[in-house]
């Protein structure tokens, strides 16, 4: 049997910048509370614990991340960074008890959302700030890891423990539902490499970015402040 996942109303993209002020105090995502791109402070799924609420203390906290060229990629795997681990486990309020993250970041960040007994998501619609389209089929959807596993390695994650990285890669802070074609042409490349072909969510995708870095102590590259610092300037 088919359960509809009932949320409040899509926010529009007009309205991400103002989400970053809605987001902040509940307890690992509403959307990021930090700046969400996509998601609810009501919405079932994740709460946020992040302290970026604005362009200034976005601007604040940039200043006090530290810079240091990338490190190394020896090591690396996306099997060193566990994810689609039990939902509730890593601070989201899945429906089921057996929705791991990736189906509790579809159930938060979609419309209409049916999941069936096993947690599947069958049906819904779902907003890409990336590009700015909606889309109606879940094989559509990627969920994008916002500052991806293989960036927060090379600032730092590779000194983490498998526990430590684990809570990363499940965090609704730093999970976004958005379309598999942009998630793949962003692969893990920072904002010197790649920003959102919708230039409209360019402020909250750095207001999203940096307070994932500083919730984890995570470094930034030289090139990677500069452009941050520019995609600032777009906010209103």
């Amino acid at each position: 049997m088919l359960a509809r996942v009932h949320k409040p109303k899509k926010e529009t993209m007009k309205r991400f910048a103002l989400l970053a002020a809605t987001l902040a105090v509940a307890g690992f995502l509403t959307a990021c509370g930090l700046v969400e791109l996509g998601g609810r402070e009501e919405a079932t799924g994740g709460t946020s614990t992040t302290q970026v609420d604005s362009p200034d203390e976005a601007s604040q906290a940039l200043q006090e991340l530290a810079v240091s060229e990338p490190g190394s990629m020896s090591g690396y795997s996306r099997e060193s960074f566990k994810h689609w681990s039990r939902a509730n486990d890593f601070g989201w309020d899945a429906p089921q008890d057996s929705c791991n993250a990736r189906e509790a970041a579809l159930i938060r960040d979609g419309e209409g959302v049916e999941v069936d007994s096993g947690c599947k998501v069958t049906s819904g619609s779902w907003y890409d700030p990336y590009t700015d389209q909606t889309f109606t089929a879940p094989s559509d959807i990627d969920t994008d890891h916002v500052v991806p596993l293989a960036n927060a390695w090379r600032s730092g994650a590779s000194s983490w423990t498998n526990e430590e990285r684990e809570r990363y890669a499940n965090d609704p802070d730093v999970l976004l539902s958005v379309e598999d074609n942009a998630n793949q042409a962003k692969g893990d490349k920072g904002p010197e490499a790649w920003k959102p072909p919708n230039e409209e969510v360019w402020c909250s995708y750095a207001e999203r970015w940096i307070s994932i870095k500083d919730k984890y102590d995570l470094s930034v590259n030289p090139n990677e402040k500069t452009e941050l610092e520019e995609m600032l300037n777009t906010c209103a």
